[in-house]
């Protein structure tokens, strides 16, 4: 006869767990009505959930503490619900990214600083489910024909992942997560990645409708600080954003959002940057903003911007602003179009009139290092001059890298522009006496 008076049980080994687990999983799925559970509140289910664990552990006479319970129970929730074990990860408001490097290793990033998660999962196979599950959720695929995806979740996180034979050892899996309400140039502010004159400057050159191009490398912040620019867009202009992974989070009311589509599993179908690019402009855009230039739409954003979409905005990958250049230049040489350089860089020179650059540093603060306007051409070269920069002085005892920002002391032509569309700055903005720590 069973004793129902057992001590507490003592805590299960992660093994033993980690097999419980996937056991109830199975017995889960058997139980619920799959055909229906996306039509129903997600709090009923999760309801319903807890109620099957508490059943089973029952049925099966299996001992767990209190604790161990409640955990089973929120895994199996978010197994079920969710993406796994990197759930709680995707809730954690201050990690802003989660690298899945196999199964069994999780790093995170939290304030630009990498470090290891405890959390793993059961298995590669494991790992592979919830790939797939993302991939599914967008209508993309993932399998040895189409090794790599690029998607989206529903809060907007970009996701990448890659699975054998391209990666070795297992599936690889990036996320790279989004705040709920983005940044804006208050909160960049706060953060030390530009000063109040820097903001107040970069948000009247919206506001002037000028071109923008945010130069930068990985993880740089480069996303965040074009949604933050962009919340200077009037709410009277229509907007179309053109991306590879919807992730922008524009404010204003107007804004049609256009993604690109990978082709299908005959190789068919697929729609680029640059196909959105040109549909865009008989949409009737009073601005074009494309979330990251990086290959032969590079032309037909220089085209737009030509054409009367000032005011439009795009990123690139970019160690400094001359690099950004470079790169354009190059992307415009994608097209298979003979197109003599001199005349490349003169619309470059045309189309593009303010480049900002961002910088990672050592410490994780994301900071903007050089602010420069492109003036013309001179000789064959695009000619720029700096407003702003970030200069280092060094790193203390704690690694915090120590510098300031400072204007150079050159007034930018295009405050003209702003005079004639109201735009005031204050002339103490570009004093170079002004150092910012």
């Amino acid at each position: 006869m069973a004793n129902n008076n057992q001590p507490p049980s003592a805590p299960r080994t992660v093994g033993a767990m980690q097999d419980l687990k996937s056991r109830m999983h199975g017995h889960i799925l058997n139980r619920l009505n799959l055909e229906i559970i996306d039509q129903m509140a997600p709090e009923l289910v999760r309801s319903q959930i807890g109620e099957l664990v508490v059943e089973l552990l029952a049925e099966e006479r299996i001992p767990l503490n209190a604790q161990e319970r409640a955990r089973l129970i929120s895994d199996l929730q978010d197994e079920v619900l969710g993406l796994g074990p990197i759930e709680p990860l995707l809730a954690d408001p201050g990690i802003s990214d989660i690298l899945v490097n196999t199964y069994n290793q999780i790093y995170v990033e939290r304030k630009g600083v990498l470090e290891k998660s405890p959390i793993r999962f059961r298995s590669n196979a494991h790992l592979m489910r919830i790939i797939d599950k993302i991939a599914s959720s967008v209508g993309r695929r993932v399998d040895e024909s189409s090794p790599m995806v690029d998607a989206r979740l529903a809060d907007g996180s970009r996701v990448n992942a890659i699975i054998p034979p391209l990666a070795v050892d297992g599936p690889i899996l990036s996320v790279r997560k989004f705040s709920v309400d983005p940044y804006t140039m208050s909160n960049l502010v706060t953060f030390r990645s530009l000063t109040p004159g820097m903001a107040e400057f970069l948000e009247a050159a919206i506001k002037a409708r000028v071109n923008v191009l945010i130069s930068g490398g990985t993880g740089t912040g480069k996303t965040t600080m074009l949604n933050a620019m962009s919340a200077s867009i009037p709410d009277r202009e229509r907007i179309v954003s053109i991306e590879d992974s919807a992730e922008l989070q524009l404010q204003q009311p107007h804004v049609v959002r256009l993604e690109t589509r990978p082709p299908n599993i005959e190789g068919k179908g697929e729609i680029t940057q640059r196909d959105l690019v040109r549909n865009s402009l008989r949409m009737r855009p009073d601005r074009i903003i494309i979330g990251e230039v990086r290959g032969a739409e590079a032309l037909d954003m220089l085209q737009a911007m030509n054409t009367g979409h000032e005011g439009s905005l795009s990123t690139i990958h970019a160690n400094t602003p001359r690099d950004a250049l470079t790169r354009l230049e190059h992307m415009v040489g994608m097209t298979g179009i003979t197109i003599p350089q001199p005349v490349v860089r003169q619309q470059i020179a045309a189309a593009l009139h303010l480049i900002v650059n961002i910088e990672r540093l050592v410490d994780g603060r994301r900071v903007v290092s050089s602010v420069q306007e492109i003036t013309g051409m001179e000789e064959n070269v695009v000619n720029m001059q700096e407003i702003f920069n970030f200069t280092r002085a060094g790193v203390d005892d704690r690694g915090i890298v120590l510098g300031h920002f400072q204007a150079t002391g050159i007034r930018p032509w295009m405050l003209r522009r702003f005079r004639e569309r109201g735009i005031t700055i204050p002339e103490d903005t570009f004093e170079p006496e002004r150092i910012y720590e």
